[in-house]
């Protein structure tokens, strides 16, 4: 059997799938559906996350260290990728979590490369990673 990652569902609050529209279109994700309280967004490889909003959603907090999802990882194809991002946030009023933006030696692949990170939670409280990981500058 051969298999590939498909797609997430995040059941999010209908105020916030503007969020994750802006967000994703920053970060240079294909729109593939958009209304209903819902947004599709699908990544170069035929990846894609849902973010939908449904009348049964309860309000629950996320907690990062429990079972579950910690967080979820975007990467980026060059280092300044991370300092846009991490204006982008700012812009927003989105805290940047974790002392970041912040090299990561022990995750980088030795002398020369870098981890490069923000980390930062959603209006619903997903935890997010934008990263870059590659030759430093």
């Amino acid at each position: 059997m051969q298999t590939q990652f498909s797609h997430i569902q995040f059941n999010v609050k209908a105020e916030n799938v503007g969020f994750y529209s802006e967000l994703f279109s920053f970060l240079g994700w294909q729109t593939l559906h958009a209304g209903d309280g819902m947004l599709g967004v699908g990544d170069k490889n035929g990846g894609s996350l849902w973010f939908v909003n449904h009348p049964g959603i309860k309000e629950v907090s996320n907690d990062y260290d429990g079972p579950g999802v910690n967080h979820v990882a975007i990467g980026t194809a060059a280092q300044a990728d991370i300092d846009a991002a991490a204006t982008f946030m700012r812009e927003h009023d989105v805290e940047l979590l974790f002392d970041t933006p912040r090299h990561r030696p022990e995750f980088s692949g030795g002398e020369g490369t870098t981890y490069y990170q923000i980390m930062f939670e959603s209006p619903d409280g997903i935890l997010f990673e934008i990263v870059y990981m590659g030759a430093k500058s």
